[in-house]
């Protein structure tokens, strides 16, 4: 059974998010949220707020044992990005965006 959890419009880039989410696939959900304690990136943050969603949603919706549960997949999609200018030189301005990001985060019952 496939439990999922998403976190949508979280302002972070999805480059920088990957960089964390890589680590979480195949391993236990209660490993995964022990690893996201210890990483100091704002990415580990969210991804953490969502794999307990997804634990959370396990329990109550599918009466399945968090302590049971594997992370099959966490995905990190792009989001819309806030188009903003930065002034410089001689009056003109350089357009930057600040980008977002959708985390997705599946958990199975079964080991990977």
């Amino acid at each position: 059974m496939e439990i999922k959890s998403y976190s949508k419009y979280m302002r972070i880039s999805p480059k920088k998010a990957r960089e964390v989410a890589r680590v979480l696939p195949g391993r236990k959900a209660t490993e995964g949220l022990s690893l996201l304690k210890y990483i100091p990136r704002k990415a580990a943050r969210m991804l953490d707020k969502t794999l307990k969603s997804a634990m959370a949603n396990a329990e109550n919706n599918a009466n399945l044992n968090a302590d049971d549960l594997f992370i099959s997949e966490a995905i990190v999609e792009e989001g819309p990005a806030l188009k903003r200018f930065r002034p410089c030189a001689r009056g003109s301005a350089h357009p930057y965006k600040k980008r977002m990001s959708h985390l997705r985060i599946t958990l199975t019952d079964e080991k990977i």
